[in-house]
């Protein structure tokens, strides 16, 4: 009845829904995977055993999840996928220690207590390392630690799951199926002759390496130096925030402030119909356009002079073109848009809410020498390739009348400056003279002038004031006056006056790192041309030193923790360092593998290294246990290594590919 229609302009839904898909897709097909590995190298019925614990172990998860408040969510499936991949890597430790004494002929319930004997300590502190690595990250400061907070909480609590299905589930399994190898099959013996062949060629390899250890330590280190090359030199694309756009963006149009509310909607609608030029049919789901209101990255802005389109996209099918190459399309066509002080696209994003990647306080004491710095620093933008949506905060405000003495006519008159001075607040907001209490509250009393409001500012500067000499003056008379546009707002930064300049990049062209560098090189040589000037940067330059700092003392504190518990175990203080070293060389596959294909380092792929070490430290861990057991029992180093390596190589094997898996 009151002729008003709803119309769903947009669905976020879809990329959740979309994220849980993929996961149960991935999932399943890890599950055959993981289960097609371990048939290869254990047998059916363990291969069985061992693959079912991840859909338990995850079942698990959830439910403490939701028991703590947490909803199915974007970082809650991305803690889900890098847990998966270690979910099993405990358990096939202990089922391959099981498996290995069934096959010498051992009972299933001796072999299970055999195994837990052998493995128990290095598979707890493997665990407990790899939980040390993730837990840190949990108390990462700021609005960015809110947000990744989960993703260490979900892998924690599957781990710790993980080690109860691997310790009592498990063992359990295998005793109530009875597995034996009595009567071995034809494919068994064709395992058993493929693990053994396996295990003869690694331990010849592994005592060529060890022939000459300096020529591989060499290689490791070479590869290690490269890598890092690559990343120091641009190769590796630096993208801190690499988080994948949603299909919706945001016009921005700001208009001279006093522009009436039909103006601004009037001129996003003229917008409107060039942007529908550069979109698809297919690639659209409706466009909506507004005004007296802005939505921006960190707060809505309310005021009749802006205005907002916002384009909704369907969910990517095949053919069609990302969020951002549309947005690329549709850029120019509003690039000689007339009327607007300000034009400039706003991406929705997936991950926190970040600064823009370039944002840059221009600070000083006159707002004359700050205009002038911010107009070379837009300058200097405008000629970096890839920097678009360079603005400023600088916006001018309404009409204002401003008033100055003439102290030379006020001298002549015989009037005293603050007279007049006072006489003008009286005509304006008044004077404070006094305070009453009334119910308990203070409340000002303020004497203001009885005039009716004046329809004309002429009619201001004819009000008269008294002479002490007789007779009166015009106000006019002793006032210069001018009209003129006055300022939104002053903001301060650091206790001085600042205006802000943003920018945004094309990541494919110039990453974050790389565009600030360039525009702190081109400021240096002009930096003298505006004394009393300086510049504060922070944007998304910020959040990633910020975060990087966080990363990096919480890494040292996981380090702290990860050795103490190895040197717990071990009771040892060399042999932790031995386990912590293959971490780097973890890292040298992921830059390389980052390298290759192209892909930006990431937050997200900081996650994975951590994860990645992690799987690291359990391999080294597994594989110096058995060392020390046949150090123990009376072996030389040499041979306690050789023979614990050919021991472990199975498992250590098993747990990579299932990951991998």
């Amino acid at each position: 009845p009151f002729g008003v229609r709803l119309e769903l302009v947009d669905d976020q839904t879809l990329s959740t829904r979309n994220a849980i898909g993929v996961m149960e897709t991935n999932a399943l097909l890890g599950l055959l995977l993981v289960l097609l590995v371990t048939w290869a190298f254990l047998g059916s019925r363990i291969a069985v055993f061992t693959t079912i614990g991840i859909p338990f172990t995850l079942a698990g998860t959830f439910l403490l999840l939701y028991g703590m408040g947490h909803s199915i969510n974007n970082s809650v499936l991305l803690g889900v996928v890098i847990s998966l991949g270690m979910l099993v890597d405990d358990a096939v430790v202990v089922v391959e220690g099981i498996y290995y004494r069934i096959r010498h002929g051992m009972d299933a319930a001796r072999a299970a207590v055999e195994s837990l004997r052998e493995v128990f300590a290095p598979v707890t502190a493997s665990v407990l390392t790899t939980m040390a690595a993730f837990m840190p990250l949990m108390l990462m400061p700021g609005i960015l630690g809110k947000f990744m907070m989960v993703i260490p909480l979900v892998v924690t609590l599957a781990l710790a799951i993980s080690l109860l299905e691997a310790y009592w589930m498990l063992p359990s399994h295998v005793i109530g199926a009875r597995v034996n190898f009595n009567k071995p099959s034809r494919i068994h013996k064709h395992r058993e002759r493929f693990t053994h062949w396996l295990q003869l060629k690694y331990s010849q390899l592994l005592l060529r390496a060890m022939r000459y250890p300096l020529r591989g330590v060499a290689v490791v280190v070479l590869l290690l130096v490269v890598a890092l090359g690559g990343l120091t030199a641009g190769r590796i694309n630096v993208n801190f925030f690499a988080m994948e756009s949603f299909r919706l963006f945001y016009v921005n149009l700001e208009l001279p402030p006093g522009t009436p509310l039909e103006l601004s909607l009037a001129k996003a609608r003229e917008a409107e119909l060039r942007l529908r030029d550069g979109l698809r049919g297919e690639e659209v789901r409706s466009v909506v356009s507004y005004s007296g209101m802005m939505f921006t990255e960190t707060e809505p802005l309310m005021g009749d002079h802006y205005a907002q389109i916002m384009v909704s996209l369907n969910p990517v099918e095949e053919g069609m073109r990302s969020t951002h190459e549309v947005v690329e399309a549709v850029r120019p066509l509003l690039a000689d848009l007339t009327g607007v002080s300000e034009l400039y696209f706003f991406e929705v994003k997936d991950g926190p809410p970040t600064e823009k990647p370039i944002k840059v306080k221009v600070r000083g004491d006159d707002f004359e020498q700050i205009s002038a710095a911010v107009e070379a620093l837009k300058a200097i933008l405008a000629e970096i390739e890839g920097v678009n949506d360079v603005s400023d905060n600088d916006s001018p405000g309404g009409m204002e009348l401003v008033l100055r003495i003439d102290h030379d006519a006020v001298r002549r008159a015989g009037l005293n400056p603050a007279v007049l001075g006072r006489s003008l607040r009286l005509l304006g907001d008044g004077e404070v003279v006094s305070s009453v209490q009334l119910r308990g509250e203070k409340v000002e009393v303020r004497v203001q002038s009885g005039r009716e409001p004046m329809a004309e500012l002429d009619d201001l500067l004819r009000l008269t004031l008294p002479l002490p000499s007789g007779g009166e003056i015009a106000l006019g008379a002793l006032l210069d006056h001018s009209v003129q546009y006055g300022r939104s707002n002053i903001r301060h930064h650091n206790l001085r006056r600042a205006i802000t300049v943003e920018a945004d990049l094309d990541k494919a062209v110039i990453d974050t790192v790389s565009a600030n560098a360039r525009m702190v090189e081109a400021w240096a040589l002009i930096a003298a041309e505006h004394p009393g000037i300086d510049l504060d940067f922070s944007g998304e330059l910020d959040d990633i030193e910020e975060s990087l700092d966080a990363i990096f003392m919480l890494f040292l504190f996981g380090l702290g923790v990860i050795y103490v518990i190895l040197g717990t175990q071990f009771e040892s203080y060399f042999q932790p360092l031995l386990i912590i070293f293959t971490i780097p060389m973890a890292l040298t596959g992921v830059l390389f593998g980052l390298w290759i294909t192209d892909n930006p380092l990431s937050l997200y792929t900081l996650y994975g290294v951590v994860a990645l070490g992690g799987i690291a430290v359990n391999a080294a861990i597994v594989l110096i246990s058995a060392a020390n057991q046949r150090l123990r029992s009376g072996m030389s180093v040499t041979h306690a290594t050789v023979y614990a390596a050919r021991r472990r190589v199975v498992p250590i094997l098993i747990t990579s590919l299932t990951t991998i898996a």
